[in-house]
């Protein structure tokens, strides 16, 4: 506490009282925003010595773009730079406005990207060193209060040579800062969000939006939740496919969202919906082990299945349903 304080005492008055505006929140930290390319998604990543850096450095809209606005932040960096790159402004003209709007842009650190992969960044001569950016083709990776001026190269470079898809290269980016160094003061929470580059996309629909507010190992965390989303947008996948009588695809995609996790880490979620869909297509025989493993982690999933027919989402009997609860329960 008494750091804190010394280093908000030697910031210009301005910075410390804002003239009756909202006090600024310290989110030192690094960060990537990125659009890949191929796929048009637009995705930021960020890491940071603070509680829930996800709730105000991160910003993106589908179809528009991202936004990641740290040091001293602004949360506002995040919804005016979206409001105008929503009217087709670039990123980098959007954030130069946004600069000269701004008293205090020495404190600022911020990066901007636009669904055309434009890319712009800011770092204030105020920022606590070491401090820096690097943007290059489709992304830009940005950091402050580093241990040391490695921190954002290494990111810059681990994410041009990553494989897979967006969510994974933003988080190669992640590691490689936290191995290069990383922030001088630790680590404690992270954040992931990925929106599809597509403007007929609603504003609020996220392929990803993952947080981990306070860990000792944010990255760790944020990697397995990944790994968790994957599979329920694989489920997703399948819950689509069913609403368009698309069977076999949405078997498809059940099945290979139960296999993406262990039973233990799912509590049979994934596995019961799987023996579901196929119960109510008579398929009873082959829902029987699908059952089983659901009903083996928690009998709470007998009960509910003999609520599913009252709505209409299972068109099985009550003798099939007896049937299913006789054979799939575990034995006592």
């Amino acid at each position: 506490m008494r750091t804190k304080l010394v280093l908000l005492l030697s910031l210009p008055t301005s910075i410390v009282a804002q003239g009756g505006r909202a006090p600024l929140r310290p989110m030192h930290t690094y960060s990537i925003v990125a659009v890949d390319s191929v796929s048009g998604e637009i995705g930021v990543a960020v890491q940071s010595h603070w509680f829930g850096v996800g709730a105000v450095v991160p910003w993106a809209q589908p179809g528009v773009g991202a936004v990641a606005t740290q040091s001293f932040v602004d949360p506002s960096y995040g919804t005016r730079g979206l409001f105008l790159m929503g009217t087709g402004t670039s990123a980098p003209a959007a954030l130069a406005a946004l600069l000269r709007a701004d008293p205090d842009s020495q404190v600022r650190q911020v990066a901007m990207i636009d669904a055309r992969g434009r890319v712009a960044a800011h770092t204030g001569s105020s920022n606590i060193p070491a401090a820096g950016h690097v943007t290059g083709s489709w992304f830009s990776v940005q950091a402050n209060l580093m241990r040391n001026a490695d921190v954002w190269p290494a990111m810059a470079q681990a994410f041009q040579r990553a494989d897979g898809d967006l969510a994974a290269r933003m988080l190669a980016a992640l590691d490689a800062a936290q191995e290069a160094g990383g922030d001088i003061r630790g680590k404690q929470s992270a954040a992931l969000i990925v929106v599809s580059g597509d403007a007929r996309a609603l504003p609020w629909e996220r392929v990803f939006d993952l947080r981990v507010e306070d860990s000792a190992t944010p990255l760790a965390a944020l990697r397995r939740l990944l790994g968790v989303a994957r599979a329920y947008r694989a489920a997703t996948d399948g819950d689509n496919f069913v609403t368009a009588g698309q069977i076999d695809s949405a078997l498809v995609s059940y099945s290979r969202a139960a296999g993406m996790l262990p039973d233990r880490a799912t509590n049979g979620e994934l596995v019961y919906w799987q023996a579901v869909t196929l119960a109510d297509l008579g398929r009873t025989d082959e829902a029987l082990p699908f059952f089983r493993r659901a009903f083996a982690q928690d009998e709470s999933w007998i009960e509910l299945l003999w609520r599913l027919p009252r709505v209409g989402l299972l068109g099985a009997d009550s003798s099939t349903i007896d049937r299913i609860v006789r054979e799939a329960r575990p034995a006592r």
